[in-house]
């Protein structure tokens, strides 16, 4: 059913709308990983994720009686902006079903492309009853995110891309929620150079396809809850399963806080925006899931760069406070003249910056006569934080921190 001609013909139908985006030595995080790292950047693609493979690949090979129905999709945004991105370029009618909780950064990059958006459910799967009801009673053509065959033939080429710059790798990471990337990427790979290891990794929070890898048989889930939600996904495909368990070698997952983290580093020292789904692999080399790959040359598909702002905002206070550069604190201390101006020299000289001050002095729980004073710092590190505790204890402050 998914064969390597059948990608290479996709490849050749798809690339006067694809970019070739980068495939890259990463040498920070190969030293962190003990192994060789490559990063397909698909996160720099037309609409900012690899989906658009796909969908474009769908629509491209419908008929010209199917395309003029139009088409429908349901979507948490990047399989959606791939749809809307190829039906404005097929001049086609495009309507997106998106889960009602979805950013409005992917609303609107869904409706920059011309499609109509109607909100629905609380995840994906509610989003994707609505959009099957919704095309059967329009007579529109619904496009699958990741269970149909062309779908996961267009995923299928990003494995070409990276073969082509280098084939002898020992194993490629792929993202996997519904599992059209790793399933249309694994027939390709194994076609090319069977010896390299296909290795999924899903997010701890949505684990229907690893159990049902695991098992070899679809099991579902009944509520999914991760940052990544490119792979947020509750129930599993039995044709991307049968595919997966055709090529694919093993499949770890890893939790939110690790893909917060990858997400991160990518941001600091790679210089890339990674939404949570396209981080999954460097978490997993991050945090060390899979041993065997120490000294291994090794590719991971940073398949999305389509993260809210508001979600990247919260990674990067909590990466702040977890790093050991900002610390907050809450002092008591006595409420009268000078109590503030004292403590904030004792900052000054431990070289602590304050970069937000608040101060309560009517809180319940406060003794009479006390105050609270709530300081955000940035601080050189955890050692620099023990002497700022240290020092606030000598001096016989009550202080508590968030974390």
């Amino acid at each position: 059913m998914i064969d390597l001609k059948k990608i290479e013909e996709a490849s050749e139908r798809i690339s006067s709308v694809i970019y070739d985006t980068p495939y890259a030595h990463a040498p920070i995080l190969s030293e962190m990983c003990e192994c060789e790292v490559y990063l397909k950047k698909e996160n720099l693609q037309v609409t900012g994720a690899f989906k658009i493979r796909g969908a474009f690949n769908k629509i491209a090979s419908l008929t010209d009686a199917q395309r003029a129905q139009g088409v429908v999709a349901a979507s948490a945004g990047n399989h959606a902006q791939g749809v809307a991105y190829s039906a404005k370029h097929f001049g086609i009618k495009a309507v997106i079903v998106m889960p009602e909780s979805t950013p409005l950064t992917k609303v609107n990059g869904v409706k920059y492309y011309g499609a109509e958006v109607i909100l629905a459910g609380a995840n994906f799967d509610e989003a994707y009853a609505f959009a099957t009801t919704y095309g059967s009673k329009n007579k529109l053509v619904f496009v699958h995110p990741f269970s149909d065959e062309d779908i996961i033939i267009g995923q299928g080429t990003v494995a070409l891309d990276i073969m082509k710059y280098d084939s002898k790798l020992d194993a490629i990471l792929i993202p996997v929620g519904g599992g059209g990337l790793i399933a249309g990427m694994s027939h390709a790979i194994k076609a090319i150079n069977p010896n390299i290891r296909v290795i999924g990794v899903s997010a701890l929070g949505a684990p229907a396809m690893k159990n049902s890898f695991d098992l070899k048989r679809a099991v579902d889930t009944t509520s999914v809850r991760t940052i990544a939600d490119g792979i947020a996904v509750r129930d599993t495909a039995q044709m991307n399963l049968d595919l997966m368990l055709e090529c694919v070698d093993e499949m770890v997952s890893v939790s939110d806080s690790e893909i917060a983290s990858a997400i991160l580093f990518l941001l600091e020292r790679q210089k890339i925006v990674v939404e949570g789904a396209g981080a999954v692999g460097v978490a997993a080399l991050m945090h060390h899931k899979i041993p065997s790959l120490k000294g291994k040359r090794v590719a991971t598909v940073l398949s999305g760069g389509n993260v809210d702002v508001t979600l990247l905002s919260v990674i990067i206070e909590k990466g702040l406070l977890k790093s050991g550069r900002k610390m907050k604190i809450t002092v008591t201390l006595i409420d009268k003249p000078g109590s503030l101006k004292y403590l904030t020299e004792i900052l000054e000289t431990l070289n602590a910056n304050i970069v937000h001050i608040a101060y309560d002095r009517t809180s319940t729980d406060l003794e009479y006569g006390d105050a609270n004073v709530m300081i955000h710092l940035e601080t050189k590190g955890h050692d620099h934080q023990s002497e700022i505790r240290a020092k606030l204890e000598s001096e016989g402050y009550l202080s508590h921190e968030q974390h």
